[in-house]
């Protein structure tokens, strides 16, 4: 016996289909019945007070405190406004058209375009989207077509991520959002209010703090000349400057370059230049993180809590091209062992590292991969982001290498978020010299915590 068919080749018909699309958005079919039954029920006089008086209300709140209004108000009405005029249903399905992201069902010829589930503006600049995708796509095909929906949909940029089966978020750049320097972190007295798993180093593109852990992580920073690289190794020192200062945080720095790190010669627990010396300061570095493995390992712990007694060592390796691949091959061999120690084993025992590089490439850092937080500012080569950000983080929207080589754009970059793997755009706060001098003046100011100075020229 045949079996029947349970595919129809009919379409749905008009007026479902509109019943349909008013059950989605009851807002838009509710507000104007709610306008029009007023007007004819109570008069159009009385009507109109009441909507003049919200919007004489809505713009009191929005001139007598812009905190609660930006926070609150702002991105539902962006939000309302850009779903119905930047993302309307004729729009939003050319723009799929002109990049080939619908489907056709083969049957009935019926065009299947990816529907928008909701659309969020957190920032005035940054739109998040989220679609329910047709059956036979995935967020891949998305992926391949970014740049491509981002000039269709007339944006900077577009970042995919999967939500869940059948639904993907879209980050939409409409506009730069860092026009503006980003100041420098803040120093508080009291080491009880910093927290080391979230210090603070600027903004992210959606208007929140960026904020990243030093606590069982390791930093890798890469960027061209002139990124403004240091600025994130300083912003850290910054917001943890009351914990350097009473020895609950030591600095360990080597520094090829003198320049700015030179400045912090005075509050280092080790500083060396020299690539000799520097690869004497890492090893020390791996001495004090094996002697605090066997006390670990004696008391049965499993990791520190940062203390004078068992403070938490930062190594900051400033131009780590000079110290592993362009000089001295001996020297280059031992330092890529040592910091290969460091990043397989130095998380439990609070012995973090910083590593700073104009050349990402697998050449010049064989040990990037030990690194768990990566940044990657302005680069001379595609191919340096995904050697930054791993496989894909260009494909996926982190277009680093787009970034214009000038002064204003210092510090923007971009990093990976731990829990949907999507690039989220970031700018550094700006540390200048004065700042810097600050921050030492500021750590001098309690001797204790530096007692094991020593400075190896």
């Amino acid at each position: 016996m045949r079996t029947p068919n349970k595919t129809s080749k009919r379409r749905m018909g008009r007026e479902v289909r509109a019943a349909v699309w008013s059950a989605r958005h009851p807002g838009m079919v509710l507000t104007p019945g709610a306008v029009a039954t007023s007007a004819l029920e109570l008069g159009t006089v009385p009507t109109a007070g009441v909507l003049g008086g919200t919007a004489l209300a809505a713009c009191g709140w929005h001139r007598a405190h812009p905190d609660s209004w930006d926070a609150y108000a702002a991105p539902y009405m962006r939000a309302f406004l850009r779903r119905w005029w930047h993302y309307l249903g004729w729009r939003w399905r050319d723009a799929l058209l002109s990049c080939d992201l619908v489907a056709t069902n083969r049957k009935t010829g019926e065009l299947r375009v990816p529907r928008i589930l909701r659309v969020r503006s957190y920032s005035p600049t940054v739109d998040t989207i989220h679609v329910r995708i047709v059956p036979g796509q995935h967020a891949r095909q998305f992926e391949g077509k970014l740049p491509e929906l981002a000039d269709a949909l007339k944006v900077e940029r577009v970042a995919v991520e999967r939500i869940k089966p059948q639904v993907i978020g879209l980050v939409v750049e409409r506009s730069e959002p860092f026009t503006e320097v980003i100041d420098a972190p803040e120093m508080a007295f009291d080491p009880e209010v910093v927290d080391l798993a979230a210090l603070y180093l600027g903004e992210d593109e959606f208007g929140n703090d960026w904020r990243e852990s030093l606590l069982g992580q390791h930093m890798f920073i890469a960027g061209a000349t002139g990124a403004g690289k240091n600025s994130i190794p300083l912003s850290l020192l910054r917001a943890a400057a009351p914990l350097i200062r009473d020895g609950l945080v030591r600095l360990w720095i080597c520094d090829p370059k003198q320049l700015e790190f030179s400045k912090l010669a005075p509050v280092a627990h080790r500083y060396a230049t020299d690539p000799d010396d520097c690869r004497d300061l890492v090893a020390e570095f791996v001495q004090d993180m094996e002697a605090t493995q066997q006390g670990l390992a004696a008391e049965g712990q499993r990791g520190i809590t940062p203390s004078p007694a068992t403070p938490l060592n930062v190594l900051i390796c400033d131009e780590l091209g000079a110290l592993l691949a362009y000089g001295d091959a001996a020297v280059a061999r031992d330092l890529r062992k040592l910091l290969a120690l460091v990043g397989s084993q130095g998380r439990a025992t609070g012995h973090t590292m910083v590593g700073l590089v104009q050349e990402p490439t697998k050449d010049t850092v064989p040990v990037r991969d030990l690194f768990t937080i990566r940044i990657c500012l302005r680069v001379t080569s595609a191919a340096h982001v995904d050697m930054v950000l791993g496989d894909t983080a260009r494909l996926r929207g982190a277009l680093a290498d787009e970034i214009a080589n000038a002064a204003e754009t210092a510090g923007i970059g971009y990093v990976i978020r731990q829990r949907s793997r999507v690039p989220m755009r970031v700018r550094a706060a700006y540390v200048d010299d004065a700042e810097l001098a600050e921050l030492v003046t500021f750590i001098c100011g309690n001797s204790t915590g530096n007692s094991g100075l020593r400075v190896v020229s």
